[in-house]
C-alpha cells in the first residue's frame, strides 16, 4: 500500500466534497471456482483500495459525512484461518497503516446502517458489479437489485470519478512500472514466436513475465492469430508461416495498477508487403492520433484524427474512396475500425468502468448510436493527470464485410471488390499507454517496439 497519509488525503477529499449522509464502501468478498475453499485470484473493489488500501477480502467501511468519522468493517482471523493461511497482520494493524482507527466487527455494520435508514440519513453507495455485493445491499439496505443502478448515489460517482481520474505522483510510477512490464511481455512474444507454435505457449510466457515480477496479468490476455476477432480469448490454434500475430497483454502491480498494450507482428520473420502497408496504416493512425494529446482537446477530436489517417490511407491502397469527412461523418471508416481509440487507465485497466461510461468517458453527455463510435469509450475534454490508452486498429471481419456488402452499406465509400482481397487477412491493432501533462502528454513506461524494423529485427530466428 501507499504511505498511511495518502489514503488520508484522499477520504479527506471525498469528505470535502459530498454534503451529507454516510458513505457505505463494500469491499470485494472471495469468489468460488467450484467450491467454498477453491477460490479465483482476489481482486479487491478498486474504489474500495483507492479509499482504504486495505487488500484483503470481506470488509466493508462506513465515513459519516457529519462527524467525519471513518470505520472499516470485517472480522479478525480466527486460529482456523491461522493454520491454513498463516499468522498474517491483524486487521487492526492494516487499517492503522492506512490511518483508520475504528475497526469494528461485520455485524455492527447492519446496525448503523438500519439506525440511519430509520431516521432518514442519505446513506450513498457506488452501483455494485459483483453477485454477492448486490445481495449485501439487499440484506443492509432492502435494495431490490432492479433498484440498485437508481439508488445509488449519483454524487458519489461523480466525485469519486473526479478524484481516481487525475492520477496522482505515486500512482504514475506503478503505472510506469506496470507498463515496463507490459513490453517485457511484449518483447518476450515478439522473440519467441515460431511456426508450429500453440497460442497458448506465447499466452502462458507472457503471464509467467507479469508473475515472476510478483504481480499478475490485468486481464485475461489475448494472443491469437486470429486478430480480427477483438476480444479473442482462445488459445488453441497453431502458428502458421504467413500469419500475423495479435498480443494484447498487460501487467498488473502488486498494488494493481494496469498496463495494457497490444502488438501485431508476423509469424514468419518479415512482413509480407500487404501486411506492411496495413501495419504501417495502422502505426501512423497511433503516431498521429497520439500526436494531438494535450489539455483541452477531446478525445472525440483525437479518435476522429485515427479514423481520417485509417481512411485516408485505405483510400490510397483501393479500399475505400470519396470525401474523407463526409465517410468518416456516416461511419464509412468503421468496417475496419469498429471500435474505439482508447480507454481510461489506472486501477483499473479501463479506469472505472463499473461506475459508467456515460460518467467516466462523457461527463453524463450521450453516446453515438452509430456502429463503431457508439464503441468509443472515452470522448470527453481531456485533462492534465489524465492516463489512457491509444489503440487504433484495422481489421477485416468476413461476416461484417459480407453483411455490408449484401445491403451494399455506404458503398459509395467503399471499394468492396478490393476489399474482398483481404478477407483471409486478420487484423492489426497497435496500443500504447499514455499521461496527459500541463502542456501535452508523455508516453508511459518505456517505448515498446513499434516500428517495422524493430519488430523485425526481433523476429531474426
Amino acid at each position: 500500500m501507499f504511505d498511511k497519509q495518502l489514503y488520508i488525503n484522499r477520504r479527506r477529499v471525498l469528505k470535502s466534497k459530498m454534503d451529507q449522509g454516510i458513505i457505505l464502501f463494500l469491499g470485494n468478498d472471495e469468489s468460488p471456482m467450484n467450491y467454498a475453499d477453491n477460490t479465483y485470484y482476489f481482486r479487491q473493489h478498486s474504489s474500495f483500495l483507492y479509499y482504504f488500501g486495505l487488500d484483503r477480502p470481506s470488509l466493508a467501511a462506513i465515513i459519516d459525512l457529519e462527524s467525519g468519522d471513518e470505520t472499516v468493517f470485517g472480522d479478525e482471523l480466527t486460529i482456523d484461518d491461522i493454520v491454513w493461511m498463516g499468522n498474517l497482520p491483524t486487521l487492526k494493524e492494516d487499517c492503522e497503516r492506512v490511518g483508520i482507527t475504528e475497526v469494528l466487527p461485520t455485524v455492527k455494520m447492519y446496525t448503523i446502517l438500519r439506525e440511519a435508514q430509520a431516521i432518514g440519513r442519505n446513506i450513498h453507495f457506488l452501483p455494485p458489479y459483483r453477485p454477492r455485493n448486490k445481495i449485501k445491499l439487499l440484506r443492509l439496505l432492502n435494495i431490490r437489485p432492479d433498484q440498485f443502478t437508481l439508488k445509488s448515489s449519483e454524487e458519489l460517482v461523480k466525485v469519486v470519478i473526479s478524484q481516481r481520474e487525475i492520477k496522482e505522483a505515486e500512482e504514475i510510477v506503478e503505472i510506469d512500472k506496470a507498463v515496463n512490464w507490459s513490453v517485457d511481455m511484449h518483447e518476450a512474444a515478439i522473440k519467441m514466436a515460431r511456426p508450429g507454435m500453440n497460442e497458448a505457449e506465447i499466452s502462458a510466457e507472457v503471464t509467467k513475465i507479469a508473475l515472476a515480477c510478483e504481480g499478475y496479468i490485468s486481464f485475461p490476455v489475448i494472443a491469437t492469430v486470429n486478430g480480427e476477432v477483438l476480444h479473442n480469448h482462445f488459445h488453441g490454434n497453431i502458428l502458421k508461416e504467413g500469419q500475423l500475430f495479435l498480443l494484447d497483454a498487460g501487467a498488473e502491480t502488486p498494488l494493481h495498477y494496469a498496463g495494457d498494450l497490444t502488438s501485431t507482428f508476423p509469424v514468419s520473420k518479415k512482413f509480407s508487403n500487404q501486411q506492411k502497408d496495413i501495419y504501417q496504416l495502422v502505426l501512423d493512425a497511433h503516431t498521429k492520433s497520439a500526436s494531438k494529446l494535450r489539455p483541452e482537446i477531446t478525445f472525440r477530436e483525437v479518435h476522429f484524427e485515427a479514423c481520417r489517417t485509417i481512411f485516408e490511407g485505405l483510400k490510397q491502397l483501393g479500399l475505400t474512396r470519396g470525401d474523407t469527412e463526409e465517410a468518416i461523418a456516416e461511419g464509412a471508416h468503421a468496417l475496419f475500425f469498429p471500435h474505439g481509440l482508447g480507454h481510461m487507465m489506472g486501477i483499473d485497466v479501463h479506469d472505472m468502468e463499473d461506475l459508467g461510461e456515460i460518467n467516466v468517458g462523457y461527463n453524463g453527455e450521450a453516446k453515438s448510436a452509430q456502429f463503431g463510435l457508439k464503441s468509443l469509450r472515452l470522448a470527453k475534454e481531456l485533462k492534465p493527470g489524465f492516463v489512457l490508452t491509444i489503440e487504433p486498429g484495422i481489421y477485416f471481419i468476413p461476416a461484417l464485410v459480407n453483411i455490408w456488402k449484401t445491403e451494399k452499406r455506404l458503398e459509395q465509400f467503399i471499394n468492396y471488390a478490393e476489399v474482398d482481397k483481404y478477407l483471409g487477412f486478420g487484423g492489426i491493432r497497435i496500443e500504447q499507454d499514455y499521461l496527459i501533462t500541463p502542456n501535452s502528454y508523455r508516453l508511459l513506461g518505456r517505448k515498446k517496439p513499434m516500428e517495422i524494423s524493430e519488430i523485425e529485427a526481433l523476429r531474426n530466428y
